[in-house]
């Protein structure tokens, strides 16, 4: 296996586990607020307007613009990168890791977390669905190659056809390989989404430093992919002057 195929996988996996464990701290600790999957709260926003239980309404409202600005501030900022040939992905880990630190901090200054929503508990959420927003944001214009790691419904519904397909013998090697693409997003997603739930139990918004150190990591891996792509794109630009100046010592030498 191709060392970048070993990194797409490790990408890949990471980002699901962060994604499923972010979102489940943030549901579990911030009044059922989903920070990933963020469309979910609009299905608590309707139930808490039918159902008026005095919940933190405002705050699944405002969960969805901080989304949205993680979205627009990763497009923003992959499009000033590449135009100036930068390696965008290395400094949208670096937004991410921030936004994660950043939730994490404003959620332990929270705790403990009552019954109603504090200030730096509303900004926890925001800044967690700001962080998810990004992460959402970069996945899809940089690692459009890879299986989707926020929103895992899709995604489970092509692991099951395929899945089914495989059984039944009707799967090509393209299916096959496919199944397993999806395969290990989808359990990495489940994993983090069940270890966050106990993380919290455990060690409150500090558990947040499992996908920190998890950024930190690839944000390693990017490095060495950078730095690979910088020489090699050094190597190529000094071949071409090479074969530019060619044609002049010919003609000289005539």
């Amino acid at each position: 296996m191709k060392r970048s195929e070993v990194r797409h996988k490790i990408q890949n996996s990471s980002l699901g586990f962060i994604a499923g464990y972010v979102d489940t701290l943030g549901f579990v600790a911030l009044f059922g607020l989903f920070t990933a999957h963020v469309t979910g709260n609009f299905v608590l926003i309707g139930s808490e307007m039918a159902h008026p239980h005095g919940g933190p309404l405002l705050l699944k409202i405002l969960a969805f613009p901080a989304f949205i600005f993680g979205i627009v501030f990763s497009r923003l900022v992959v499009a000033g990168l590449q135009s100036n040939g930068r390696h965008a992905l290395f400094y949208l880990y670096i937004i991410e890791l921030f936004l994660l630190t950043a939730f994490m901090a404003l959620g332990t200054l929270a705790e403990p977390i009552g019954s109603e929503v504090s200030f730096y508990a509303g900004l926890a959420g925001i800044v967690g669905a700001m962080a998810m927003g990004t992460h959402s944001g970069y996945s899809r214009l940089l690692l459009s190659h890879l299986v989707p790691t926020a929103m895992m419904t899709g995604n489970v519904t092509q692991l099951v056809i395929d899945t089914v397909d495989v059984i039944r013998g009707a799967a090509d090697d393209n299916v096959k390989r496919r199944c397993k693409k999806f395969l290990w997003p989808v359990l990495s997603f489940s994993v983090g989404a069940v270890g966050a739930a106990f993380a919290y139990q455990w060690f409150g918004f500090l558990a947040l430093l499992l996908p920190i150190s998890m950024m930190f990591h690839l944000m390693y891996i990017e490095r060495g992919a950078m730095q690979k792509n910088q020489n090699r794109n050094a190597y190529k630009r000094k071949q071409q002057k090479i074969a530019q100046k060619k044609p002049e010592g010919q003609a000289v030498a005539q």
